[in-house]
């Protein structure tokens, strides 16, 4: 369903209005094209303290053009900040520039994981996230700011953030906002079928899933498909899985993007294994997208519409996960991504089931990731959808839905594709230096910030 308020604030009388009443002003977005594919304009790469090392060949790498007036992207380099005396040089480098950012343009803020042993340095750090998220919800225009935490070391540092920074800084995270997203140490893995890894070829010419192969569950509609086709379109065969009675619609999906269709019912308790028997050659991508709802107030709501859900969402995923692990289907440097949500960091009225199930799968990535990528080479993430623009959510009644609209720092409903080019970063060979992350593609919700 078309978002007629954020149409309507598009045009001249809409601003004027909407302007003179103090409602919310949404600016379109700008998504990933094959015409449009970065950001528009110069990145300012400012510096507080000792920089990280690398990092401007890492921006170049990105494609965007070194320059000050009105940039399209600001990295500010705060990974040497560790007192208060530092906080203010952030204030001194940002102060002077964030209003000339252009619209939906992005300022990224790289900081450094919290010192056990220094608590200046700790208070520092976590200081800028409460000033990244901040700042997220006073951009307006279409504009987010992002928290990168970057571990200096062996095998970390600016190259293990490259891929999210090229994701960070491109039209792809349109709807990413507010978040903080840790990068460590990449493992030592091996590149299937010998697959050139993503962290020497820029992503936005090139094909970097070319040579894996990418399971979607819940792939026969709405965010599932969007899933499939974005891990298609950058070069994974796709093997698309949803119920038997959705065959129709998942084996055109799988036509359309040149993949395969695996009718199954993913609750069944040998699904992993016939999973596993489906592919033979091995799995890289593994993206647990199927889910349900069954909503009512937790007074009203009787066991058989607990159960399903909490099977369907979180028991499938746990058992699938376990089989391909314990089976070596998930081969090395492989990746996980779940659907989680922010019902299941926040809560919502009705949904004590929906949002249980989601966070569980926040309770799997958290412990799961680092053992997966010890003992298998396999990253662990997962992302949190606020609200979507899904023939579910068109489904809502009119004044929850323009308050789910609304309620975010972008005032507007995320698309699909959101949730689907966020998945696919998590998912590329660059990006195993992102592990146990829970990524919330939201527009920065008020709900749960």
């Amino acid at each position: 369903m078309a978002d007629r308020y954020l149409n309507f604030t598009g045009t001249g009388p809409g601003r004027f209005l909407t302007r003179r009443l103090g409602l919310p002003q949404p600016s379109a977005l700008r998504r990933w094209s094959v015409e449009r594919p970065s950001l528009e304009g110069p990145l300012l790469h400012l510096t507080v303290g000792k920089g990280l090392p690398g990092l401007d060949e890492v921006l170049v790498r990105t494609g965007l053009t070194p320059g000050a007036e009105n940039p399209a992207a600001v990295v500010l380099d705060a990974t040497g900040v560790d007192d208060v005396a530092g906080l203010a040089e952030v204030h001194a480098a940002l102060h002077p520039v964030v209003r000339s950012v252009a619209e939906s343009g992005r300022v990224v803020v790289l900081g450094a994981p919290l010192s056990a042993q220094d608590h200046h340095q700790a208070a520092a750090q976590q200081a800028l996230e409460g000033f990244v998220r901040s700042l997220g919800k006073e951009l307006g225009r279409g504009r987010t700011a992002t928290l990168v935490r970057v571990a200096d070391g062996a095998g970390a540092g600016a190259a293990a953030a490259e891929s999210t920074l090229r994701f960070l800084l491109s039209p792809k995270s349109a709807y990413v906002s507010g978040q903080v997203i840790e990068v460590g140490a990449t493992a030592e893995t091996e590149a299937p079928n010998d697959t050139t890894s993503n962290d020497t070829i820029p992503n936005d010419t090139t094909r970097p899933l070319s040579g894996r192969t990418a399971l979607v569950t819940g792939a026969a509609r709405g965010i599932g498909e969007a899933v499939a086709e974005v891990l298609a379109r950058d070069g994974a065969h796709v093997v698309v899985l949803d119920i038997p009675s959705a065959q129709g619609d998942l084996v055109r999906v799988a036509d359309r993007l040149g993949g395969t269709a695996l009718p199954l019912d993913i609750t069944a308790d040998d699904a992993g294994e016939r999973i596993a028997a489906a592919l033979p050659d091995g799995l890289d991508v593994l993206v647990h997208n199927a889910g349900i709802t069954q909503d009512r107030k937790l007074a009203n709501m009787a066991a058989d519409r607990w159960s399903p859900v909490l099977d369907v969402n979180l028991a499938s995923v746990l058992r699938t996960t376990d089989a391909l692990l314990a089976s070596g289907t998930l081969r090395r440097g492989g990746r996980i991504v779940a659907t989680a949500s922010i019902a299941g960091i926040a809560g919502n009225v009705g949904q004590t089931n929906y949002a249980a199930s989601k966070a569980g799968i926040i309770g799997l990535v958290r412990s799961l990731a680092p053992r997966a990528a010890a003992e298998h080479g396999v990253t662990v993430n997962a992302v949190a959808p606020g609200f979507i623009e899904t023939k579910m959510t068109a489904a809502v009644p009119l004044f929850i839905r323009e308050a789910g609209r609304r309620m975010n720092s972008l005032a507007q409903g995320g698309l699909p594709v959101d949730v689907a080019e966020t998945t696919a970063w998590l998912s590329l060979p660059g990006s195993g230096g992102v592990n146990g992350q829970v990524v919330r593609v939201c527009g920065q919700s008020l709900l749960g910030a």
